[in-house]
């Protein structure tokens, strides 16, 4: 659906203020200079699951956290997360379950986004494995 208002109505209906003449809204992110990452190149960082593994390849932009994270196969989450993401499945599958019992399973080219909130605590588990992009 093509919006030709001046605000930007969101899939849930919430109304958010274009940045001044694009139409478009602004993530918040510090003054910083544009750079690339060449993902291959930043070291992995292995966090033990309570099965499994988690391999995190990290770059920090002020206070905004982005990471190539690859899951073992059978990797579960030894937590639940109350930290806002949007996290975007490039290989795999990976199952979501947000505390209280309802699941997602996410396959490549899915993502998901959750907010900052101890209202929606979750935690990640892949039986095959999973290569994600998540921004936090």
């Amino acid at each position: 659906m093509l919006m030709r208002s001046r605000q930007f109505q969101t899939h849930h209906g919430d109304r958010h203020p274009p940045v001044r003449g694009t139409g478009q809204i602004s993530m918040k992110l510090p003054t910083a200079p544009f750079s690339v990452t060449d993902w291959s190149k930043v070291p992995a960082v292995e966090h033990p699951g309570e099965q499994g593994s988690a391999f995190w390849r990290t770059r920090n932009v002020g206070r905004v956290r982005v990471r190539m994270v690859e899951y073992t196969p059978g990797y579960l989450a030894d937590h639940w997360c109350s930290r806002g993401h949007i996290l975007y499945v490039i290989e795999g599958e990976l199952e979501t379950e947000v505390k209280g019992g309802e699941k997602s399973l996410l396959r490549a080219g899915m993502s998901y986004q959750v907010s900052d909130s101890e209202d929606h605590p979750h935690r990640s588990y892949t039986r095959t494995g999973a290569k994600l992009f998540i921004v936090d």
